[in-house]
């Protein structure tokens, strides 16, 4: 398609009023769709053909005009369509994560803003302001990740020429110490916990998450190879349980020591396969524990109980149990099967700190090699020298 472009005077409500008679410049040309706009205000003729030739001419050769009004749509109005490509894939946990902070920091800020308004420099002092504030890591980065979606779905869309959000100044999420308990301290937090004991045992000697460890049914407990099939996780959002396939939407096997034999059998006797294998006290799925360490938790009094001082919640004994399995002599690659993380790598890299312990043993074995070299250059010296 051809490009009509035309270069027109414009005397009458572009004259600036501190310059009467001015003369402004006007381009006039047709979009991709056949319909026809312009672009008025230059104040020299070479300004209009440089912008006719960039903005117009070459950018529809090209395939990448953009229509200067598009951008005038504003941020929230793209919103619906990105939280609803979203739901397709990620779980609702997630998805409820990101319409709070859409409803808390993206909308307020930036939901009645023009697209084309929005500038790299406006992103990065919201983002600064955001840390400033008190804000942590993991919020900044969820928050920014929204409004950087929504403009990168608006280039796609040819609404804006390129997102404002690109190659921001981000702070980096810092990962939390590890806490990990003793076999001792375990037990003794187990035996602390009341009714619960067995559901701490579960979760610090397996490695299985809390909402794993709500969607167990019956069926899923093999008593005589000591497994569990974890097929689901029951996730609690906005008050109500929602059971969904696992974090990493596979499912897999974990085993569970011996010495939950009695346990396990007595949990299982007499149900039905599809009955909730850890039901709570009035029959339904377990609550999450809120705030573990306020007065109001079963499990900051169990802690307490047991002696065990500092900060630690319910998803510590995840920790405990990975700490354990590598104490034991597991290999990255089981404890990875084990606690469901999609790669050993990922493993290794949460748990760098567990596998201190190799770091001496190659030290100790490139010693070993080093002195028996040696050894070998001292006999053969001396036996040159005789």
């Amino acid at each position: 398609m051809t490009t009509k472009t035309s270069l027109k005077h414009h005397k009458s409500s572009y004259r600036p009023k501190t310059s009467k008679g001015e003369t402004r410049y006007r381009v006039r040309y047709r979009k991709p769709d056949g319909t026809q706009t312009d672009k008025r205000g230059f104040r020299r003729k070479i300004d209009a053909e440089n912008w006719a030739a960039e903005h117009v001419t070459i950018a529809k050769a090209t395939n990448s005009y953009i229509d200067p009004q598009a951008g005038k749509a504003t941020v929230e109005a793209l919103w619906p369509s990105w939280i609803a490509a979203k739901k397709v894939k990620c779980k609702v946990s997630y998805i409820d994560s990101l319409e709070r902070e859409w409803n808390h920091r993206v909308e307020p800020m930036w939901g009645s803003r023009e697209l084309v308004s929005v500038t790299h420099s406006e992103v990065q002092e919201w983002v600064a302001a955001l840390t400033a504030a008190g804000s942590s890591a993991t919020v900044v980065l969820r928050a920014e990740g929204i409004l950087s979606g929504l403009c990168k779905q608006a280039v796609r869309d040819r609404l804006i020429g390129s997102n404002p959000c690109d190659e921001l100044e981000l702070p980096r999420k810092h990962r939390k110490e590890h806490r990990y308990l003793s076999m001792a301290e375990l037990l003794c937090l187990a035996e602390a916990s009341g009714w619960r004991r067995l559901i701490v045992l579960v979760l610090g000697l397996t490695g299985i998450r809390w909402g794993e460890l709500v969607g167990l049914q019956v069926r899923d407990v093999d008593l005589r190879r000591r497994r569990l099939w974890i097929r689901r996780n029951a996730t609690e959002v906005q008050r109500e349980i929602v059971v969904n396939t696992p974090k990493s939407d596979k499912w897999r096997q974990v085993v569970y020591p011996a010495m939950l034999d009695d346990d396990m059998r007595a949990l299982c006797e007499g149900r039905k396969p599809d009955d909730i294998l850890f039901e709570a006290p009035g029959g339904g799925y377990l609550r999450r524990t809120h705030g573990p360490n306020t007065t109001s938790s079963w499990f900051y009094w169990s802690k307490r109980r047991a002696g065990i001082e500092g900060q630690m919640t319910v998803h510590d004994l995840r920790h405990t149990a990975a700490s354990l399995m590598v104490k034991a002599g597991a290999n990255v690659k089981a404890v990875q099967r084990q606690l469901g993380h999609a790669s050993a790598a990922m493993t290794l890299d949460v748990y760098a700190d567990l596998f201190d312990d190799d770091l001496d043993a190659v030290g100790e074995a490139v010693n070993a090699m080093l002195l028996e070299n040696v050894g070998k250059m001292w006999a053969r010296d001396a036996g040159e020298a005789a």
